[in-house]
């Protein structure tokens, strides 16, 4: 296809050093396709003088380029959710800044989003980072596709090229964009992957950090619930209120039946626990019912997956 723009979002944090070897290698891998691109620039409050780096880019370049500067260090997610707010692209092509990962690879992902796909996302498969970061990647990766039933093995990697009507329609906060094959393949989205080279790092540092480790569950949780239950919350508390609900009937029937025989069951545990459990049950198939009642006022206020309507 001749004439398309392809839009690069790249969000950066302290990657000056990186920057122009950066900006000359999207360009070289350009020039030999039939594209027009353009630069979408997200300093997420950089203090190594990258947003200046950036400048001078800008005034050298031929290719428009557009630069954003937050005030702090806000995260990723933030950064891409504003870039995709800039992008005039049709496609759009999301790239780290520190030149791990190859920009000349950036087509072969674009011609396997031209097979049908609308999420094509790289897939380090010679990755080369410190080995713990591999383990715990590589536990990551396989609990995120086995639960979200996306079988992708590289979920988080920084290049990722997709249609625009995906970076529209995905909602991009926190810590979320580990997921965003997750999030669009839960809109319908057509997502898969494509071997890609990946290089040791060249300039700085690693931004990952114990923290991540331990959000990683929350984030995860977050994910899945907004995917799968977020139209249906009933179907996640439902179930286990029942059955908090079930066993605290349960402990209480015996609780009963050792009282007509005889025995004190006042002061026993057993039956505080079970009068928790019940309240507790109650309480969580409450909250599904409640979560249903939002969830229907508010559904038809979002947008509907269509993808074409002839006639």
């Amino acid at each position: 296809m001749k004439h398309r723009l392809v839009s690069f979002v790249i969000p950066l944090y302290n990657e000056r050093p990186s920057l122009k070897e950066l900006v000359a290698a999207i360009g070289k891998s350009s020039v030999t396709r039939e594209w027009a691109i353009e630069y979408v620039f997200i300093d997420d409050g950089s203090t190594d003088g990258s947003f200046e780096e950036l400048k001078m880019l800008k005034k050298a370049s031929k290719v428009p380029m557009k630069l954003i500067r937050f005030r702090k260090n806000s995260g990723k997610s933030m950064a891409l959710t504003e870039g995709f707010q800039g992008v005039s692209g049709d496609i759009v092509v999301t790239l780290d800044a520190d030149l791990q990962d190859d920009p000349f690879e950036v087509h072969k992902l674009i011609d396997k989003l031209d097979e049908g796909y609308d999420l094509v996302v790289g897939w380090r498969n010679n990755r080369q980072d410190h080995q713990n970061k591999l383990r715990l990647s590589h536990i990551f990766n396989g609990v995120v596709a086995r639960l979200a039933h996306v079988p992708l093995h590289d979920m988080n990697c920084g290049m990722k090229v997709m249609r625009r009507t995906v970076a529209e329609e995905i909602d991009v906060y926190g810590e979320l964009h580990r997921f965003i094959p997750v999030l669009a393949a839960a809109q319908g989205f057509k997502v898969t992957e494509v071997p890609i080279i990946h290089h040791p790092r060249k300039y700085g540092v690693s931004k990952f950090g114990g923290e991540r480790i331990l959000r990683a569950p929350f984030d995860l949780t977050t994910t899945l619930f907004l995917t799968l239950f977020r139209t249906r919350p009933l179907q996640i508390f439902g179930p286990i209120g029942i059955g908090l609900i079930g066993v605290g009937i349960i402990f209480l029937l015996y609780l009963s039946v050792l009282h007509f025989i005889g025995q004190t069951i006042g002061d026993r545990p057993l039956l505080l626990l079970s009068i928790l459990l019940v309240l507790s049950g109650v309480q969580l198939f409450s909250t599904g019912l409640v979560g249903e009642l939002v969830t229907k006022m508010n559904i038809r206020k979002e947008k509907r997956p269509v993808e074409e309507v002839i006639g």
